[in-house]
């Protein structure tokens, strides 16, 4: 369950009138009413906070947090927003996350400010009102922030009466806070509301919440409206503008859109899953679950498995066809789960328990029908050699995961007291953070990781791992046009090529 804390009447330009309705939106509800419909299923008596007294609001909102016991969701009575938006925020396993939007010319206000010092980089914290392409929206409404650039955090946030360093995207509102995170919000409203006589008319609670906990070392990670919809209203113009604009999205697309896993590899990308959700859709609707839809794939593994048996080349072909619609399946399932929001234990489970199973029931296939065609049986010692690297892989995969999430700790942030005028001393400690990274074996790292903003690189390290798409891929390949040998002479050279390189960058990263 998470914690719902509605803000009310803002003390800014952004109030809440309760009779708003939605006239575009089936039922025309109120903007309030349509909204607490929306997170009932996560709060059932969400609280509420009157904005009015800054001082009085950050108080209240602190005794929520010390009683917190799950994660906190705060957003605005006056916000009109998709369901899936609402989902997507509160899903993150980040310490807190806030929706922004960017500002358009980030990069080249960036590359031009680079040149600027002391005094001149440091910016009025003033509205932005442009057009965003990356969200689609006609304009950015919000509260200036500083994200840092290629990152996935907020670095900054101004308020009337604090500079922010060359503000780059707007603060639109919602923020979903983790329980870790509750004790440093508490402790920081209450700062802040100790502060309040020195905040502008202008500030917004929201605005506030989030500039406190940067300013406290918080990791608070930055999402985009991209293809949802949100907006804040405060007249019924406003609504109306609302109403119509959020009819006019597709809400589903973008849903299904986001149940495909954004870091898959190459050959999942283009030849799954452009059309793999559609199918994970027509599943869901009809009440097909993730579970039902893993038998399938674990049947056509098998069936594959049975052609490559028989050993002659029309067996071969289909099961090569027969592997391919497996390794489909095999991501119908996960796109169902999430499309359908039905995730369980035993899923994850099944799901990568018979990954291996349909790997090596078809490696058995293989070798059975390169046997039963008059060939050696040689053939056996490279199938147990295609294994055991392979077993040795996920091995260590497993364990580097467990003992990274056992002994990583968090980063420790730079800090700011929340009386200092402007960032210009959090910027440094960032910039002194920044080219310490740049030392020795994280250097390298840190190189490796910016190279992969180039297409052919990024490709190139999603493939050179042989991913499952991959390995699917390199047996429908070479067996459907070749034979048994080919197939696993290139499962084992490509996986011992995976396993170099995935040991030395994990062996760099436990170094650094």
């Amino acid at each position: 369950m998470t914690r719902v804390v509605l803000l009310g009447s803002s003390p800014g330009p952004d109030t809440a009138p309760t009779g708003l309705r939605l006239a575009a939106l089936p039922g025309n509800p109120t903007v309030v009413e349509r909204l607490r419909s929306q997170v009932l299923t996560m709060d059932p008596r969400p609280a509420t906070i009157e904005t009015g007294d800054v001082a009085a609001a950050l108080r209240a909102l602190a005794e929520v947090a010390d009683a917190a016991t799950e994660n906190l969701f705060i957003i605005p009575e006056n916000s009109v927003i998709h369901d899936e938006l609402i989902y997507q925020i509160n899903r993150t396993k980040r310490g807190a996350l806030v929706l922004v939007a960017k500002e358009p010319r980030q990069e080249a206000a960036d590359e031009a400010a680079g040149q600027m010092t002391g005094e001149q980089e440091l910016t009025e914290t003033v509205p932005i009102d442009e057009a965003d392409p990356e969200i689609g929206m006609s304009r950015v409404e919000g509260l200036p922030v500083r994200v840092r650039i290629g990152k996935s955090r907020v670095v900054s946030i101004g308020t009337a009466t604090h500079k922010v360093t060359r503000p780059n995207a707007a603060l639109l509102g919602p923020m979903q806070i983790s329980t870790r995170n509750a004790p440093v919000l508490a402790e920081t409203c209450r700062e802040l509301a100790d502060m309040a006589d020195t905040f502008g008319e202008s500030d917004d609670l929201v605005q506030l919440i989030a500039f406190g906990l940067v300013r406290r070392g918080v990791s608070v990670g930055i999402r985009g409206r991209r293809d949802l919809f949100f907006r804040r209203v405060s007249t019924q113009e406003e609504a109306n503008e609302a109403g119509t604009e959020m009819s006019g999205m597709n809400e589903d697309r973008a849903r299904l859109n986001h149940a495909v896993k954004g870091a898959d590899g190459f050959f999942t990308t283009y030849f799954v899953s452009t059309y793999s959700r559609f199918i994970a859709r027509w599943a869901a609707r009809r009440g097909l679950t993730p579970n039902q839809v893993t038998l399938i794939s674990i049947a056509l593994g098998i069936a594959a498995a049975a052609c490559f048996a028989t050993g002659d080349r029309p067996g071969m072909i289909a099961g090569g066809v027969l592997i391919y619609f497996a390794f489909v399946f095999d991501c119908v399932d996960g796109q169902v789960a999430r499309y359908a929001r039905k995730f369980g234990v035993l899923g994850a489970w099944l799901d990568a328990t018979f990954d291996r199973f349909k790997e090596y029931v078809v490696f058995a296939g293989l070798s059975i029908g390169w046997v039963v065609s008059g060939n050696s049986d040689d053939i056996w010692i490279l199938a147990l050699a295609a294994i055991g690297l392979q077993s040795v892989r996920h091995l260590l995969d497993f364990s580097f995961g467990i003992s990274n999430r056992r002994s990583k700790a968090p980063a420790q942030l730079p800090t700011l007291p929340l009386t200092a005028a402007d960032d210009r001393d959090l910027r440094r400690a960032l910039v002194a953070r920044k080219e310490e990274r740049k030392r020795g074996i994280r250097g390298l790292l840190k190189m490796w990781s910016k190279a992969g903003k180039y297409r052919a690189v990024h490709w190139a390290r999603k493939m050179i791992v042989f991913p499952i798409g991959e390995r699917f891929a390199a047996i429908a390949i070479t067996a459907a046009l070749f034979d048994a040998r080919i197939t696993f002479l290139t499962l084992v050279i490509w996986g011992t090529v995976a396993a170099t390189y995935t040991l030395t960058g994990r062996l760099m990263r436990s170094l650094a």
